[in-house]
């Protein structure tokens, strides 16, 4: 079977890449920050052909020089990349490690790894969005939208738009990279919008839980109790389908030379409180009850998406938002929510 490299296999997305890829049979090297972590994932997956390896700073020159150099790899799935707002300095502890993370990536794979035919590549709906389009009732995003905001913005922009921009950066930096340098690989893009669905990696506590995620800690604490918050972004998509389309996207021929917008459509907080109210009953002490106010979509109506690039090509069955909802919100009691 193929060897995968997957980078930054302790966060989120990775850690249902990595299940997945070993449950297809795959040998994987996985990359991560620090001991405490490799001996994490080594304890959950015990007898595993996987290996783990430690890459402190993904943004230093050469941070993945030495772990491409493992004879035989057939494929790179690159998920590590910064996504949170705890940063004071844009442009050093976000925007250029988000560049040189996915720079130095293709950079060794091309240098030292000639059998790898494929990289693919965690962006984000936030490459896809402009912040205009997103008051827009008519408008419909796919994979031909780019993100209009530049570098610059990125600097002097709010800390919504240095993240969005991070990530534009970063995926153009690829593309841009495959198209200058022709390199033995080709090039997939996975794009998703706020991603929900069970956690699998470790956390040392609730507050290192993935950005996403958080409003359902914030909900099943009471913390919505009296008023249903704004949703925010009206597009989600469950993180089994989100790792589902990066092994899909290194297994499919065709998926090569692509951008996947993988969304599984719209939602709205009040949603999330209806999911969590039918199926814990136990939890109605901290839940918002239903006159509560809050969380719905917009009076003038909420932009809409395209998805049918990653449903036909990746062959992904949408999972509903209330098993979404259900599983996020288990798991989460599970680790003591």
């Amino acid at each position: 079977m193929p060897k995968v490299l997957l980078t930054g296999g302790s966060g989120f997305i990775a850690a249902h890449v990595l299940e997945l890829l070993l449950k297809r049979g795959h040998e994987v090297i996985t990359t991560v920050r620090s001991e405490d972590k490799a001996s994490k994932i080594r304890a959950a997956h015990p007898n595993a052909k996987l290996t783990v390896a430690i890459v402190p700073d993904i943004a230093q020159p050469g941070a993945f020089d030495e772990v491409v150099k493992t004879p035989g790899l057939d494929y790179v799935q690159h998920t590590a990349s910064p996504f949170h707002y705890n940063w004071s300095d844009a442009k050093t502890e976000l925007l250029d490690p988000a560049i040189k993370g996915t720079t130095s990536i293709l950079e060794a794979v091309k240098k030292y790894a000639p059998t790898v035919k494929r990289i693919i590549i965690t962006s984000s709906f936030a490459s896809i969005l402009s912040t205009e389009a997103l008051q827009n009732p008519n408008k419909v995003f796919s994979e031909a939208d780019w993100n209009p905001d530049t570098y610059e913005d990125g600097l002097n922009g709010t800390k919504a738009i240095s993240y969005r921009v991070s990530k534009k950066v970063a995926e153009k930096t690829a593309w841009d990279f495959v198209e200058r340098e022709k390199p033995n690989f080709d090039l997939a893009t996975i794009c998703p919008p706020l991603v929900f669905g069970p956690v699998v990696h470790h956390l040392n506590s609730l507050s290192a839980i993935n950005t996403s995620n958080e409003r359902f800690v914030h909900l099943i604490q009471g913390k919505w109790k009296s008023e249903i918050p704004p949703t925010g972004v009206f597009l989600w998509v469950d993180v089994r389908d989100v790792a589902l389309a990066h092994v899909n996207a290194m297994e499919r021929p065709e998926a090569g030379g692509k951008r996947f917008f993988t969304t599984a459509g719209n939602f709205n907080n009040r949603d999330l409180v209806i999911a969590v109210r039918k199926n814990f009953p136990d939890l109605a002490a901290q839940l918002p009850n239903e006159s509560v106010k809050g969380g719905e979509y917009p009076e003038e109506g909420v932009y809409g998406y395209d998805n049918s690039q990653a449903t036909k090509v990746l062959g992904i069955d949408w999972i509903p938002i209330e098993k979404s909802a259900t599983d996020t919100v288990q798991s989460l009691k599970d680790i003591g929510a």
